[in-house]
């Protein structure tokens, strides 16, 4: 996946400027895609001139002036053919496994803090997606949301990115916990 599908997909919901895009990244696609917001910018600008999206001035009397973006019907085929396109498998790469890898050979401190800070992080997050999810559905169910609601794409990535931040807490919380009883145990011995 491109940089420029993750982009289409966030301004599916409507016009965004480059600012609401970046804040768009942060709360609900970077669960699944991260950019920085300068890429986001630059991306943008490519978009436009691709066609795949078209930018409209909005004069402000205090502010500077921004541009609004919105998808195109070139920019809906591109998505098309995207969603159309085979899927490859994700591999993960991830510092923080590499570290736990060789935890066996090497002092295990730090480690623990890391995945501490690692845990208290995807902790932050779940609370951050299901706040997201309540927002979208509003005071529907969410079975009620998921069978009649206008745009559920958003729902499901999130809900995924729940799942996924949960899955990362409980895996660093309990390799802390394996840690530090072998460590205990060690120190006895």
């Amino acid at each position: 996946m491109a940089l420029k599908h993750a982009v289409l997909a966030a301004l599916l919901d409507g016009e965004l400027s480059g600012y609401q895009l970046a804040k768009a990244f942060d709360v609900g696609v970077a669960n699944f895609w991260y950019a920085q917001p300068q890429q986001l910018y630059a991306e943008l600008t490519r978009l436009e001139q691709q066609g795949l999206v078209a930018g409209r001035e909005v004069v402000q009397e205090s502010r500077p002036n921004k541009r609004l973006f919105h998808v195109t019907d070139a920019g809906l085929a591109e998505l098309e053919a995207f969603t159309a396109a085979s899927t490859k498998p994700v591999f993960v790469r991830d510092d923080l496994m590499v570290k736990v890898q060789a935890a066996d050979s090497v002092h295990t401190a730090t480690l623990v803090d890391q995945l501490t800070e690692r845990a208290e992080i995807a902790r932050a997050r779940v609370e951050l997606f299901e706040a997201l999810l309540r927002r979208l559905r509003g005071d529907r169910s969410e079975e009620d949301f998921l069978r009649h609601g206008d745009r559920i794409g958003p729902y499901l990535t999130c809900l995924r990115g729940v799942a996924f931040e949960q899955e990362n807490r409980d895996w660093c919380l309990r390799t802390v916990a394996v840690l530090e009883e072998r460590r205990r145990t060690r120190a006895r011995n």
